[in-house]
Formats: C-alpha cells, sequence, structure tokens
C-alpha cells in the first residue's frame, strides 16, 4: 500500500521538533505564525469553494445528512466504546486523543480525490467535505465539550471563540473575496497547494516542541503505540463498511455511495490540529498523535480500495434503475474532476 510522501514529511517535522523544539521567544513566533498559517489555510479553502456549487449542494440533502451522521454520530459513539480498552490497551492521555480523533470534521481534498479515482459523485463529495468542515467549527469544539470536559478538552467560550476566529471567519472572507480572487487561486492552485501542506506541517512542529518542553513523551511506550493502532484499524474498518453497506441500505446509488464512504470515514488532520492546539495548549501533541496516525492509515487503505472501486463494471442505466438516481440534482450530473 502506498505510503504518502506528505506523511514522512509529518514525521520529519516531528522529528525536528524533537531534536530543536521551539522554547521561549521563538515557541510564541512559532505559535503565532501557525496561527496566522491555519487562518490563511482556510481563508484559501473558501476562496477556492464555488458559492453555486455550494448551494446546488445543498439539494442533495440526504447525502449530506448521511456523511454528517457518521462523522458526528457514529465516530463519537465508536470513540466512547474505546473508553473500555482504558488502561489495558490504552492510557488515558491516548484515549483522550483517539476520543478527540472521532470528533473532528471529515477531510476535502482526499475525498474528492478517492471519489474521482473511483468514478463516484465527486460534486456530491466537494461539498460533503466542505460542509463537514464548515460544521466541525462549532460542532467539534461542543462535543469536545460535552465528552472531554476539563479532562483534555479544555474547552470554554473563548476557545469556541478563538476556533471561530482562526477557521470560520477566514473561511467566509474567502467567500466574500472569491469573484475578485477566485481566478488567481485556480492558476495557481498547485503552488497554493504547498502553502496548504506547509500551514499544517507548522502547526505539527508548535504542538510536538511544546509537548518535548512539557516533557510528556514519556508518557507513550512502543506497545502502547501498538495497541492504538489497533484500535484505530478497527475503527477504520467499521466505518468503510458501515458507510458502504449502510449507503446501500439507504438505497443510494453507486456514485452516491462511493462519496458517502469516502467523505463519511475520514477525518481532517487540517481541521483537527489547530482545534486541538486551542483545545488541549500544551497537551496537545499527544492529542494529536492519534489523528496523525490515523490520517495515515486512511489514505493508505483508501487508496487501495478507490483503485478496486475503479475496476468494478458500471451499471447498466435504464428504466428500472434505482429509484433514487431519478431524484439525482444537478450535483451528482456535473462534470467530474479531481
Amino acid at each position: 500500500m502506498p505510503i504518502d510522501p506528505y506523511i514522512l514529511l509529518l514525521l520529519g517535522t516531528v522529528g525536528l521538533a524533537a531534536l530543536l523544539p521551539a522554547r521561549g521567544t521563538g515557541a510564541d513566533v512559532a505559535s503565532g505564525a501557525s496561527t496566522a498559517a491555519i487562518a490563511f489555510l482556510f481563508f484559501l479553502y473558501g476562496a477556492r469553494l464555488s458559492t453555486r456549487e455550494a448551494l446546488d449542494g445543498l439539494k442533495h440533502w440526504r447525502l449530506h445528512t448521511t456523511v454528517l451522521a457518521c462523522t458526528f454520530v457514529v465516530f463519537p459513539l465508536l470513540g466512547l466504546a474505546a473508553r473500555g480498552l482504558v488502561p489495558v490497551i490504552l492510557t488515558h492521555p491516548l484515549y483522550q486523543g483517539l476520543l478527540f480523533l472521532t470528533l473532528v470534521p471529515s477531510t476535502v481534498q482526499s475525498s474528492i480525490a478517492f471519489t474521482s479515482i473511483a468514478r463516484g459523485n465527486v460534486p456530491a463529495a466537494i461539498c460533503a467535505g466542505s460542509f463537514s468542515s464548515l460544521a466541525g467549527i462549532v460542532i467539534t469544539p461542543l462535543l469536545a465539550a460535552a465528552l472531554l470536559g476539563n479532562n483534555g478538552g479544555g474547552f470554554s467560550a473563548d476557545s469556541l471563540l478563538k476556533i471561530v476566529l482562526q477557521l470560520l471567519v477566514p473561511f467566509l472572507a474567502g467567500q466574500v473575496l472569491r469573484r475578485w480572487i477566485g481566478g488567481f487561486i485556480t492558476r495557481h492552485k498547485k503552488i497554493l497547494g504547498y502553502v496548504d501542506r506547509g500551514s499544517i506541517l507548522l502547526v505539527v512542529y508548535t504542538a510536538f516542541s511544546e509537548g518535548m518542553v512539557q516533557g510528556i513523551w514519556h508518557q507513550v511506550s512502543a506497545a502502547r503505540l501498538a495497541g492504538l493502532l489497533a484500535v484505530e484499524a478497527v475503527v477504520l474498518a467499521v466505518m468503510l463498511a458501515l458507510t458502504w453497506y449502510g449507503g446501500k441500505a439507504l438505497r443510494f446509488d453507486r456514485e452516491d455511495r462511493i462519496a458517502i464512504q469516502f467523505a463519511g470515514s475520514k477525518k481532517s488532520l487540517a481541521s483537527g490540529l489547530p482545534m486541538a492546539s486551542v483545545l488541549f495548549g500544551a497537551h496537545a501533541s499527544l492529542a494529536v498523535l492519534p489523528l496523525m496516525l490515523f490520517h495515515q492509515m486512511q489514505l493508505m487503505v483508501c487508496a487501495v480500495i478507490a483503485k478496486r472501486r475503479a475496476r468494478d463494471p458500471l451499471p447498466e442505466v435504464t428504466g428500472s434503475a434505482d429509484p433514487t438516481a431519478a431524484s439525482r440534482t444537478a450535483v451528482g450530473t456535473a462534470t467530474r474532476s479531481g
């Protein structure tokens, strides 16, 4: 299975933070720079999303409701179920990170890419991922307040305000300015893609530097990491099965089921990292460790699934086709791109 080169960069960034953590004034500078970088990242997200495409996507409400339910209901239930693994398999801090992982929104880019490879409903994947990211700005902190409480979340009205200012406000600003800068964003999307990834690397360096300074890494052993990986593999397998067969039970057609599977089974590193930095503070490095591992796992497994789905024979279109196909909106028939 493929290993995303970006994961190697993430691991390298963790290693750099271990060897040369930011301290004192350097830590303040790195923290400020990471906050600005993530705000700019979500500004770019807002500038990229077509408002008309988002409004058209609302018409396919059953699909988006299904993805949101998978992301913010089913995933957290699995996270709560894993509480029984403490302390035999997971330490309490690792469990807190695992539970936080189940609360963050879905991805945008990888959901689109894998849906495109598998010949699924790409416009629906675009909207589903975007809607999930926007909803997560509010839902994730609220779920963290309810499920993590003061044990790890550190939730408050002030933390919610910080997340809204850092993520939602820049996104809305990008939407407002899209008519003037949208063309520039499209022409330079490859270069700006490096900005996306660089922003996340900066947040990882800041979080893990703070963890090194606080001396929290002695809490994690190789056996605990192996246990965490095993638990995450089970969570991912359950979500992949539920999104695929659940979509079939709900009478979605093949293209919609692909979008549901790839958008409903993933968790966003880009959204989760800044939220963890605000909610967990000095303990953010342990909180995001499960998310980083799950991120790589989902990319590897979904890459294999997408390639296999691409080889599936397409169903014949007849007058007696799946009744849900007749209600497909323009979002389901738009030109595929990924």
